[in-house]
């Protein structure tokens, strides 16, 4: 009896306890990304250290999740997806435990590039184990399960982040942000009994040398925008973005010339397809970035404290729940790619809204017109997500959707770790008042390359 077949063949009552832990898996791996984002300044303030720390605090985590993605789909392809995903959660519980106990942040650092590459091996094996548990119409309503858990981890987490810094636990201030991923790990490993053990019919390749290259290339480009001012980088900086760059460019060869490419070549046969790429990595370039700066600005220029600043990110959060459920169930099917200027003309209202918040705000103060502005940037975000996703996908064969998913997933996190060194070392950078206003610029520059591109993304459809 192969893999697939005992798959299929688990009794019911297991295969929801089963789908409920890697649901739970994926929307811990949400919520720790945002509760950290609300709770890095607290966290900068306790440990002390550059202030270039608190971008760290979050790019540590999406960098190696980005880089690692892929590899971790192969690995559960190779070695099983339930071993994967329960190796993924039990890594990832003992990272959050070090994190709440790091004494410097050095250390907090270093335990969140250890979750990141824990999440790479646990967050690719969920689509593989739906579809080995259920089959036929269970299968689609599985799948659909995924986005309204994802959009409600949305709307929780910076709420959650907020709450649990403000509240000091037993005097565990932000640290409880990264404890509370312990019960929730103890619950997913529990539920995780009930999944089959599945893997590929064909052992896929590992490019090994592949992943290295990706690894380093996007580590030196993002270590300079992060650490350094933009404005006057020093001269070090400069070698360090081109050594990137041209690391990044042997990746592209390497590619090409190898028997066993990381990526699949056929995927950039598809005019739409690279076009896709670069939507991805500069929308959520956009929208993680400027989670940041907003974090940045509430908490250490408006003397707002971390809950309020959390409370504030909510009508951005509901916002991109309500129009991705909106735009998935009826938008998309009705306009097609029509729905995707929309959601970026929308975005940029409230990106051009947020400016105008700032401009309008005596320093010091709380930005009052900025909770508006963040729910035109979260409606914006979450009509043009699912609209983006469906077309980037649809034209491609079935062989290549696996490997396609997986890649527009790693360059959606290169995208979030480049936006939060980009806007938030513009935010850094700048002085007084007007540093908010210039990174929401530069994120307008950023959309301009995402609208730019995403014309392309769905060619292979019209034609």
């Amino acid at each position: 009896m192969t893999t697939q077949d005992v798959a299929v063949a688990i009794p019911c009552r297991r295969r929801w306890p089963g789908l409920a832990a890697l649901l739970l898996g994926e929307a811990m791996n949400l919520l720790d990304a945002t509760v950290v984002q609300v709770a890095a300044p607290a966290v900068h303030a306790d440990l002390g250290g550059p202030v270039s720390d608190v971008q760290w605090f979050g790019a540590a985590y999406t960098l190696p999740f980005a880089v690692l993605l892929i590899t971790g789909g192969r690995l559960g392809d190779i070695a099983g997806r339930r071993r994967m995903f329960v190796l993924g959660v039990t890594v990832f519980t003992v990272a959050s435990m070090a994190c709440a106990l790091a004494p410097a942040p050095g250390l907090l650092i270093a335990f969140r590039a250890v979750q990141g590459a824990a999440a790479a091996l646990m967050i690719p094996q969920t689509i593989g184990l739906i579809k080995a548990m259920f089959s036929g119409e269970e299968t689609g309503k599985a799948l659909g399960s995924i986005g309204p858990v994802m959009g409600l981890a949305a709307v929780c987490g910076p709420v959650v982040g907020g709450v649990l810094t403000h509240a000091d636990l037993f005097g565990s201030s932000w640290r409880s942000a990264f404890l509370v991923n312990v019960p929730v790990a103890a619950l997913v490993l529990a539920l995780a009994r009930n999944l089959p053990e599945n893997r590929a019919p064909h052992r896929p390749p590992l490019d090994w040398r592949g992943t290295a290259l990706a690894a380093l290339g996007t580590g030196l480009l993002v270590y300079p925008l992060i650490d350094g001012n933009l404005r006057q980088l020093p001269p070090v900086h400069w070698l360090l973005l081109g050594a990137g760059l041209l690391v990044l460019a042997g990746f592209a060869w390497h590619q090409r010339h190898t028997s066993r490419p990381l990526l699949e070549p056929s995927l950039f046969t598809h005019r739409g397809f690279p076009a896709a790429l670069v939507t991805s990595t500069a929308f959520f370039a956009v929208t993680n970035g400027l989670t940041v700066v907003v974090v940045l600005q509430l908490q250490l220029d408006a003397g707002t404290g971390v809950l309020a600043s959390g409370l504030s990110l909510l009508p951005w959060s509901a916002g991109l729940a309500v129009a991705s459920w909106w735009s998935g169930s009826r938008l998309v099917r009705r306009h097609g790619r029509r729905v995707m200027p929309y959601g970026l003309g929308l975005l940029l209202a409230g990106l051009l809204a947020a400016v105008i918040a700032y401009r309008t705000t005596t320093p010091g103060h709380y930005p009052v017109a900025l909770p508006p502005a963040l729910a035109l940037v979260g409606l914006g975000a979450g009509l043009f997500t699912p609209a983006f996703f469906t077309l980037a996908l649809r034209p491609l064969r079935p062989h290549e959707v696996g490997s396609a998913a997986g890649l527009l997933n790693a360059v959606q996190q290169l995208g979030a770790t480049l936006g939060v060194a980009v806007l938030g070392s513009a935010y850094l950078a700048g002085t007084g008042p007007g540093a908010p206003q210039g990174a929401c610029w530069v994120a307008v520059g950023l959309l301009a390359v995402a609208w730019a591109a995403s014309v392309r993304v769905g060619e292979e459809e019209r034609a």
